[in-house]
């Protein structure tokens, strides 16, 4: 009878540990999120500040290129539906600037861009 106490407290234990590390990689994985979320709103911080400084196209261009940075590490990371469409929309709006300066756009729209973000960041903390 002792031999069946310890195994169902080992493998309570077990269980009980299991749910904890899972817990942690959940936790874990959204303070990564927000995170990233953060770090998306400084590069589109930048890529607005860029655009208003006389559209200077190597700026901007670096500050795409934070932005699909930060999105590639999101990309690893999600397994949310609603997240996934907000890092897919980011994605596009990002293409859509990037050609908009590269056919000579000084003052692209950048609208797509920051409701975008807005909507990881949304995600991310809700």
């Amino acid at each position: 009878m002792r031999h069946h106490r310890t195994t169902t407290l080992v493998a309570g234990t077990a269980l009980a540990l299991t749910m904890t590390l899972t817990g942690c990689g959940a936790l874990d994985k959204a303070i990564g999120c927000v995170q990233t979320a953060d770090a998306i709103a400084t590069s589109v911080d930048r890529l607005s500040q860029a655009a208003s400084n006389a559209g200077d196209p190597t700026q901007i261009e670096e500050s795409l290129a934070e932005i699909d940075k930060e999105l590639a590490t999101l990309k690893d990371e999600t397994g949310d539906a609603d997240l996934s469409k907000a890092v897919d929309d980011l994605s596009k709006g990002v293409e859509e600037v990037r050609t908009a300066v590269k056919n000579g756009d000084a003052t692209p729209d950048l609208k797509p861009v920051t409701d975008a973000a807005a909507e990881v960041g949304k995600v991310c903390t809700s």
